[in-house]
């Protein structure tokens, strides 16, 4: 209906939303101190060299915005879901 720019501006508008809530959810969990804060810290830098790598050799096969925008969003509502814990 509103065409593809609309798609990625609305995806591009929810990661960067989706974005604070798990970097408030991971603050507040490595305030927390602990095993748990240390594992997090691990995962994290882990997850964003992934995630670095993955998007180099999606751009180098020819993916789109849209399906990296996508990607990242999948793995920022995962990283939500599992730091909100059961609701």
């Amino acid at each position: 209906m509103f065409g593809p720019w609309w798609t990625l501006g609305m995806d591009t508008a929810m990661l960067a939303l989706e974005s604070q809530a798990v970097i408030g959810l991971r603050m507040a969990k490595l305030a927390a101190g602990g095993a748990g804060a240390q594992a997090e810290m691990q995962r994290m830098v882990s997850e964003k060299v992934l995630a670095a790598g993955e998007t180099a050799m999606l751009m180098a096969t020819g993916g789109t915005t849209q399906s990296i925008v996508s990607g990242y969003r999948s793995k920022v509502r995962a990283n939500r879901r599992r730091l909100a814990g059961p609701q």
